[in-house]
């Protein structure tokens, strides 16, 4: 939070600024959790990644047993073949292990997403709470704590805040040319 948002607003306008600035710096902290917690791409990466793995582990053993199977003919086809099927069976389960690993980690991503899009949610909710509150504490103020010859001055300059701006720039002006050039 800024020096500004500590003091409080100066008028509707500043308010209205400090809730879009609220919103947008809220809005961007939700854009880094949403980018940190993208597991499930890398989820499915490394499924695919052990899939490919799993199956070029399959064709090399495949590979491998018939090679042994040409060479042994008769006596290592039997060998060849048990081979082969526990190669098979290896391979599916290594499959199935990275399935469900990979399903795992997706489910993980999304309750973690929800989660965080909830908790920022909530947070959203009570940054414009706590401003709007503030907002009609300052303008209560405003209303009830001046004393009588200032209260319709200041209603005045909360409903057009422009004009009384004008003024007391050129208040200013006239202040500060005084103390310039003084008369002599």
């Amino acid at each position: 939070m800024t020096d500004k948002a500590a003091r409080g607003a100066k008028g509707p306008d500043e308010l209205r600024r400090q809730i879009e600035r609220t919103r947008s710096e809220l809005g961007a902290t939700v854009e880094e959790l949403a980018g940190k917690m993208d597991v499930k791409g890398r989820a499915r990466a490394r499924a695919a990644d052990l899939r490919d793995k799993a199956g070029a582990m399959t064709v090399q053993l495949r590979s491998t047993a018939a090679q042994a199977g040409h060479t042994m003919q008769e006596r290592a086809a039997k060998a060849g073949h048990q081979v082969q099927d526990k190669a098979t069976k290896a391979g599916h389960q290594v499959q199935d292990k990275a399935t469900k690993a990979g399903h795992q980690m997706h489910d993980n991503a999304t309750k973690a997403g929800h989660r965080a899009h909830e908790r920022a949610l909530r947070t959203g909710h009570s940054a414009q709470d706590t401003a709007q509150s503030t907002g009609q504490e300052l303008q209560h103020r405003a209303e009830r704590g001046m004393p009588w010859p200032a209260r319709p001055v200041v209603q005045a300059a909360m409903r057009h805040p422009r004009p009384t701006l004008v003024i007391g720039a050129t208040l200013v002006a006239v202040v500060v040319i005084s103390r310039r050039h003084p008369k002599k």
